[in-house]
């Protein structure tokens, strides 16, 4: 039994020596985990990654009660997700229900009683369909097993390859620049309507009430220099959650004084084919058809996010796109809903005078205390909804530095906050994040109409972006054969689709044209 146990000994310790070798020579090969200088700490590291991946202290203990030494990780060894269908449906909603539910009302109004609901369910289940084909994306191969694809770009790259990869990037994240500006660009507009609500309150409708957005722009800004720093995704659904309550906050008190004006008025406004001509010119009723189609179309996108917003979802069982699935489908029920409401009862409280914003426009002055609850709530919305959408371009810029400079401390390392020894800031982070929100304020700030500049960039980004390339992914990793009827029917949807894109493109184009004309940089 000695002589056994010496034996035992033996063949561990040349088991230590020989993974400490292979360590070592792991080290060499990967600069990413290699020691920065000498041969001695080298050592140390290879030992440590003996002990702690080849000899786990109590593994035997743990696996017998069940667990495992990795518990606390998920399969790719990242830290565990605890995400859940309804932490999703809180960022899809946060997301997709932004201050342009207040707007649909003008839309229908282009439309008319008719096509305007038909457009809008069209569109929210296209928009569930392609999202559920982008959600099967999320894993390569098992939906429970196989590997992630973390973020749009890299679910893209899995599937297919080449120029596409580089199209959907610069889709991707030129979008996200487009509507930070425009949420920066809205939100100063709500901040703006409190001011002039209780202006109009105390001066009486005929007062002109003008007031510079820019104080409001900053203001905006400087929150989102705050906001910007939560490290990733995981750790906004709190903020996610609240801007979703917000949401349902306005939406209510928008739909509320529909109601109320439509009983003022006694009846329903509106005709069946929208807005007539001879109220706008037969060219303007094309313009405004096509950017009402883009505005309804662009109300439901964010596919842009769908993957990313998988990615905080906790490991199978169920898999993570059975959550996402289910997710999508809460979410697009609950904003078509919503967005049915707002959108009817804005037409048929103004009818064709429904203005741009039910909130914003003053279709409403009284009372004027409710406005400014509703203005503020759009507000905190849109704090949050900046968050969702910039939280990927904050982390594709981070990774692509991480791996451009991985030696560099003020790239990778962390430094603690005086005050707040739990929390670490990372310079980088902290540099990037705060130069993005101040770059895009300023944007804002020189270009007040840019709302139809997002809206052109948006145009663009429905198409391949919503469509498009999650068609195509879900062709390729599906192997749906060529020319079948499955195949046939996905790329005739895609095609229908770019239509709209490029008609909504063309409106967006129009609506900058005519802003040009009474353009002032820095004014309202």
């Amino acid at each position: 039994q000695q002589q056994r146990a010496i034996s035992s000994r033996r063949a561990i310790s040349t088991g230590r020596a020989c993974l400490r070798c292979c360590a070592l020579l792991l080290l060499q090969e990967f600069p990413a985990v290699k020691a920065v200088n000498p041969r001695d700490r080298s050592m140390a590291m290879a030992d440590n990654v003996v002990a702690t991946y080849y000899y786990p202290p109590m593994e035997v203990a743990a696996a017998e009660l069940g667990q495992t030494a990795g518990s606390k990780l998920d399969d790719d060894g990242r830290n565990k997700r605890t995400g859940t269908m309804w932490t999703a449906s809180s960022h899809i909603i946060t997301a997709v229900i932004g201050s342009g539910v207040l707007s649909l009302g003008w839309a229908i109004a282009q439309l008319g009683w008719v096509a305007g609901p038909a457009v809008m369910l069209l569109f929210s289940l296209v928009t569930y369909f392609t999202s559920s084909l982008l959600a099967d994306c999320y894993r390569s191969g098992d939906q429970s097993t196989g590997k992630r694809n973390y973020t749009y770009m890299d679910a893209v790259n899995a599937n297919l390859s080449g120029i596409k990869v580089q199209i959907c990037g610069v889709l991707q994240y030129a979008n996200i620049v487009g509507v930070s500006i425009g949420y920066t660009i809205a939100a100063s507009i709500s901040m703006l309507a409190i001011k002039r609500a209780n202006c109009f309150h105390g001066n009486g409708h005929a007062d002109p009430c003008k007031v510079s957005s820019v104080p409001y722009m900053i203001i905006f800004g400087v929150a989102q220099v705050f906001f910007s720093q939560i490290p990733d995704f995981d750790q906004i659904s709190w903020l996610s959650m609240l801007a979703a309550a917000m949401s349902f906050t306005y939406s209510s008190i928008g739909l509320g004084l529909g109601i109320v004006q439509v009983i003022a008025n006694g009846g329903v406004k509106g005709s069946l084919t929208g807005i007539s001509i001879g109220t706008v010119t037969p060219m303007q009723k094309v313009w405004r058809s096509t950017q009402a189609f883009g505005d309804i179309a662009f109300a439901y996108s964010y596919s842009l996010i769908l993957i990313e917003i998988q990615d905080t979802i906790r490991a199978p069982p169920p898999s993570e796109s059975t959550v996402m699935k289910r997710a999508t489908m809460v979410s697009v029920a609950v904003t078509t809903v919503f967005y049915m409401l707002c959108g009817c009862m804005g037409y048929a409280a103004f009818g064709d005078a429904a203005p741009g914003n039910l909130l914003t426009g003053f279709g409403f002055y009284e009372p004027f205390w409710l406005l400014d609850v509703a203005n503020a709530a759009i507000v905190v919305h849109l704090v949050g909804a900046y968050q969702v959408y910039c939280q990927p371009l904050f982390a594709f810029v981070e990774k692509w530095a991480a791996k451009r400079w991985p030696e560099s401390t003020f790239v990778t390392g962390e430094v603690e906050v005086p005050l707040f020894r739990t929390y670490k800031v990372n310079m980088f982070r902290a540099t990037w994040r705060t130069a993005f929100v101040v770059a895009t304020t300023v944007v804002s700030m020189m270009l007040p109409f840019f709302n139809d500049v997002v809206g052109f960039l948006g145009a663009l980004g429905f198409w391949p972006l919503t469509v498009y390339f999650p068609v195509e992914m879900y062709v390729v990793q599906k192997k749906v054969p060529k020319w079948s009827t499955q195949w046939v029917c996905l790329q005739m949807l895609s095609l229908g689709c770019l239509a709209i894109s490029l008609a909504a493109a063309a409106g967006s184009i129009a609506g900058i044209k005519s802003d040009l004309k009474v353009y002032h940089p820095f004014k309202t």
